[in-house]
């Protein structure tokens, strides 16, 4: 072994063991052996999980359907089986909490979410969702006790804008609860339908100072674990988030008439706007992306030069700076791209959402236990928004990856092997044990 690597492997260990006095006089012995969750018991919950919402097209549990409850009564049962009691906060989101050592002390969450997208998979949310509860059933199993508290939770509705988490934090807005989600139902009906009381939202929120800290499991939902050849994701932060309606105006005039030199083609503009848009976010290196994701064309018939095309653009990166300056670019582009064309360009913003960055300490504790397991890992930034962007509003919060097959996610092809889910939940586990002696 090299000696840097022993040095790290030395510090991981070291890092492991600082759990309070309920840990009998096994310190020592973890030491050298971090804990294990039972990990096949947790892929069983997965495959038992995996028939409920399941359709032709995909898994289909979907904020406030039946199949989302059927989800949610399985997922209470799996916390009654684990000796935890359940809790549910008047947003409709399930929490578990088991005493730490130290009564003063703040509670550790960890937990996901168990709803799901239309036509989508069995892993995006209750591997984090059940992974957290296994972690607590086998700290007690194993007689380990925090100091901290520590709480699980089952975040609702988080497909259809992390809706839960949202009212934990008290960002949601009154207009917010009028969003129909992808069941048909609003907001506001759909907590009433899971057991919530909108009218007693107030009491459902945390503030700085409530939480000691956040870790949430998360399959990665993207390729690059697997290409690299890694076990686990390491999440520096989840990367700011900012879309554009982009309406492009020029004139709409008859398609064989109109000399080419003679035309104000919206879709022309459109075309060169969306390989500008490509071209530009290339251009330089980092992991910033950019997508054209949508567009409407008016009168979107063969023989007419479109007048108008509405377009969106998807932009995303871990840098504000980064943002902000692509965000000036873009408009560069609208305006350069206009003039050429001779058509109107206009941006409407419609979703503005900073960086999430992870706390350093917790980076440190994810990476020392991974360590500690001898699992492979890296640093990355998570490009899918999550509840734990919402929760870094008022405390430290950290995420772990384990790879996603294909990088396929939001689809029926979804799939996290076994042997990766037990390795988060590993990480999990021993991430919370160490946090318990770094976070106040």
């Amino acid at each position: 072994m090299h000696r840097r690597d022993f040095l790290q492997q030395a510090a991981a260990l070291a890092a492991l063991p600082v759990v309070g006095s309920q840990i009998r006089s096994a310190s020592a012995r973890f030491q050298t052996k971090p804990l294990v969750v039972n990990g096949a018991r947790l892929n069983g919950w997965l495959a038992q999980f995996d028939g409920i919402g399941r359709t032709p097209g995909g898994i289909n549990r979907v904020a406030y359907s039946d199949a989302d409850l059927a989800g949610r009564a399985f997922t209470r049962e799996l916390f009654a089986q684990s000796g935890l009691q359940l809790r549910l906060d008047a947003a409709g989101n399930m929490f578990a909490r088991v005493p730490g050592t130290d009564a003063s002390k703040a509670p550790i969450l960890i937990g996901s979410h168990v709803d799901s997208v239309t036509d989508g998979g069995n892993y995006d949310g209750p591997v984090g969702s059940f992974a957290a509860i296994e972690v607590a059933r086998s700290l007690a199993e194993q007689k380990v006790r925090l100091r901290h508290p520590l709480e699980v939770v089952v975040w609702q509705n988080e497909e259809g804008g992390t809706i839960g988490s949202k009212i934990a934090v008290g960002l949601l807005t009154p207009a917010d609860l009028d969003k129909v989600a992808r069941s048909g139902k609003t907001v506001r009906d759909g907590i009433g339908i899971i057991g919530g009381d909108v009218s007693r939202l107030s009491e459902a929120v945390r503030k700085k100072g409530d939480l000691a800290g956040y870790i949430e499991l998360h399959i990665e939902q993207g390729g690059l674990l697997e290409k690299a050849g890694r076990q686990i994701g390491v999440v520096e932060g989840i990367v700011g988030l900012r879309w554009f309606e982009i309406t492009i105006t020029g004139f709409a005039n008859h398609a064989g008439a109109t000399p080419m030199d003679q035309r104000q083609d919206a879709m022309l503009a459109a075309a060169k706007f969306t390989v500008a848009v490509n071209d530009a976010i290339r251009s330089e290196t980092g992991r910033q992306v950019a997508t054209v994701g949508r567009l409407n064309v008016t009168p979107n018939t063969t023989n007419v030069i479109p007048g108008q095309v509405v377009l969106t653009v998807d932009l995303r990166d871990l840098d504000q700076a980064k943002i902000d300056r692509f965000t000036a670019r873009f408009e560069q582009l609208g305006r350069d791209i206009g003039a050429a064309t001779s058509t109107k360009f206009a941006f409407t913003q419609l979703v503005n959402s900073a960086p999430a960055i992870s706390d350093s300490r917790l980076l440190t504790v994810i990476e020392s236990g991974a360590t500690a397991l001898g699992l492979s890992h890296q640093r990355m930034p998570s490009g899918a928004g999550h509840d734990a962007q919402e929760v870094a509003h008022i405390a430290p919060m950290a995420m772990i990856f384990v790879p996603s097959v294909g990088g396929i996610s939001h689809s029926p092809k979804e799939f996290s092997r076994p042997d990766d889910i037990t390795n988060g939940a590993n990480v999990l586990m021993n991430a919370v044990i160490a946090a318990d002696t770094v976070l106040a």
